[in-house]
């Protein structure tokens, strides 16, 4: 398996990070993420198919908002925060203060068991 590719803290764009933040998808993908704990891709549950939210996970990593590392067959995902924080200081935490306002990305979850 090739391993995947991430841009570097000075390659992350703040109009590819918005754009990535557009789907309520992708937005709860991140409110999960946020408690900075590495999750399996298995364990992330979500309203669509498994090849859409590869998709998905794929936009948050190339927007720089994930990291993602592989590991034999299984693929586990984090959140950049702190890099996200680095170059654009209080947008992480102004969207996920919103987006549990609002609700938006209610639907994705982790399973726990």
């Amino acid at each position: 398996m090739r391993a995947a590719e991430h841009p570097d803290l000075t390659e992350i764009g703040l109009t590819e990070v918005m754009a990535a933040l557009s789907d309520p998808i992708r937005v709860g993908l991140v409110r999960v993420l946020a408690d900075g704990e590495e999750r399996g891709w298995g364990e992330l549950r979500a309203p669509i198919a498994k090849s859409t939210l590869s998709h998905h996970l794929r936009v948050l990593r190339d927007a720089g908002l994930t990291r993602t590392r592989k590991e034999g067959t299984r693929c586990w995902v984090t959140l950049r925060g702190d890099d996200v924080e680095a170059r654009f200081p209080g947008l992480l935490s102004a969207v996920l203060t919103a987006a549990q306002a609002d609700g938006t990305g209610h639907q994705v979850s982790v399973d726990t068991d």
